[in-house]
């Protein structure tokens, strides 16, 4: 991504994502803080908590504080799902920083069938949102369709969480 959108992003978007790979581009997280919308700043593959939080921090010190940290899996050994999710980062980061934590499952796993019971950990955990991937037919998708629910398992997932949200004093 290059910081010659953001005018753009700035006027037509209502959030604007910084993908794995720019976590770290510290020039353009520091572009971000000049804009005017919530930043969703996505985990490195390999990235530590530490360093997670001082790239939030590098958005924030140039004056954006609408910041929101979202896992979506790290590497590790594992090779049977496309990456792990880190769901011991939610209880780390209350303890470390004020900001929103919002859980991918889709891009954890990669399959679908590992969204349901992650995003359920992910709301008994304590996380403060979800992005679920869906499609109509993700067997068409261009792409990431082999992780994305069909609308109808998403809505029934929808309920799920919302009960369990309220269980553990969360709302969704």
């Amino acid at each position: 991504m290059s910081s010659k959108y953001l005018d753009v992003f700035n006027e037509k978007v209502d959030l604007i994502q910084i993908g794995a790979r720019n976590m770290q581009n510290f020039d353009l997280l520091k572009e971000l803080g000049q804009v005017d919308r919530p930043i969703l700043l996505k985990r490195g593959l390999n990235a530590t908590y530490e360093e997670w939080i001082m790239s939030a921090e590098y958005i924030m010190a140039s004056g954006n504080e609408n910041v929101i940290l979202c896992e979506r899996g790290i590497r590790t050994f594992e090779t049977f799902t496309r990456n792990t999710l880190d769901l011991q980062c939610i209880p780390v980061l209350r303890s470390k920083t004020h900001l929103p934590i919002v859980i991918d499952p889709s891009h954890a796993g990669g399959k679908w069938w590992l969204v349901e019971p992650m995003a359920k950990a992910a709301v008994a955990a304590g996380a403060d949102g979800l992005m679920i991937e869906v499609h109509n037919n993700p067997e068409a998708a261009l792409c990431d369709g082999a992780q994305s629910l069909k609308p109808e398992k998403y809505d029934v997932l929808l309920q799920q969480v919302r009960q369990i949200a309220e269980v553990v004093g969360k709302k969704f």
